[in-house]
């Protein structure tokens, strides 16, 4: 039996922790999805209180009277071979199941076919949310699960065609603070190595590459730019087309790790020396025995970003539903590796 609170009896409350604590029942349910924006101060005292009363959030529950009742949370991918993926789902995770729910993975190997039926797939079993990756700017099968009542947030690129909640990666600041210190080590043919061009993520990597060159007073040359690469042994083909140029590059910028893994086994084999910058930041880096330039940023934070965004419109009921969408941009930093 719970605590007799004011005549009452049986669990307690978020009303109940909010009135230990002293503040409303919104800051209380706030403190409770991890919102960031709360003091800490505040913070701390709703979770005492909540721990003083055995407070237990039942998300699954509230989903059940909401019509819904899985406590399901669909996550949609596009490659879960890349590591960023695997960082991306932790993040979600850990947030998600602090609620009561459970993460489904389901992976598209960057086909929106495959996409269309996994997410129509997550929409039948009626998940309480989803969160995309989308494979490309055709979005229409996101619309339709949003407007159906399902929320939906988008990771690392932003909804095409409808609105959503996203959270989005420094892109273009992140490619062209890596460019730039390329440049300011005497580079002026520098490759680039990128992904299809309908990914949102390798477009804006492209942009920041572009700017470096042309605030430097460097001309673009399209001879250096391969795109449409997704696995190392791709980027190794591509990045040894580049090194056999008669005005071969001097250094190559990768759009993500999967062209920096290939980038650097094509380099391994050629004659001269080459610089190589690439985005995400990646185990063993460190120990590859040359120069290296990394975009870094906190991939689990991405997938938290993503999951507070989504249990924050679960727990906010219909007037939640209804409010602006939200974009979070989290930032990058440069890493080097070697001398």
């Amino acid at each position: 039996m719970g605590e007799s609170r004011g005549g009452r009896s049986g669990p307690p409350t978020l009303r109940d922790v909010a009135e230990r604590a002293e503040v409303s029942a919104m800051t209380a349910s706030r403190v409770l999805r991890d919102d960031p924006r709360v003091l800490p101060a505040t913070r701390d005292r709703v979770r005492a209180a909540a721990a003083e009363l055995g407070y237990r959030p039942n998300e699954v529950a509230r989903s059940l009277r909401r019509g819904r009742g899985t406590g399901l949370v669909g996550l949609v991918v596009t490659n879960l071979a890349n590591p960023f993926y695997s960082r991306l789902a932790l993040g979600v995770d850990s947030v998600v199941a602090g609620h009561g729910l459970k993460t489904v993975i389901g992976n598209t190997a960057q086909d929106l076919d495959r996409e269309r039926e996994l997410v129509d797939d997550l929409v039948a079993r009626r998940v309480d949310g989803i969160i995309a990756v989308p494979a490309g700017a055709e979005q229409r099968h996101l619309a339709a699960a949003a407007a159906g009542g399902v929320p939906v947030v988008l990771a690392s690129r932003p909804p095409e065609g409808f609105t959503a909640d996203c959270v989005l990666v420094d892109d273009f600041g992140g490619a062209r603070a890596a460019v730039r210190r390329l440049l300011a080590r005497g580079h002026r043919r520098i490759g680039f190595l990128g992904s299809p061009p309908a990914v949102h993520t390798g477009t804006q990597r492209l942009r920041g590459y572009a700017a470096a060159l042309r605030e430097a007073g460097v001309e673009a040359d399209d001879d250096l730019v391969r795109l449409g690469q997704t696995e190392p042994a791709e980027a190794t083909r591509a990045a040894a087309e580049l090194l056999a140029l008669d005005a071969a590059p001097t250094a190559l910028f990768c759009s993500n790790n999967r062209n920096t893994i290939g980038a650097f086994r094509a380099i391994r084999e050629h004659t001269a020396t080459i610089a190589l910058a690439g985005f995400d930041d990646f185990e063993l880096a460190d120990v590859l025995g040359l120069p290296l330039t990394l975009v870094a940023y906190d991939s689990d934070e991405l997938g938290r970003a993503a999951g507070r965004l989504l249990v924050d419109r679960l727990g906010s009921g219909q007037e939640g539903q209804d409010a602006p969408a939200r974009r979070t941009v989290v930032p990058t930093s440069l890493v080097e590796y070697g001398s």
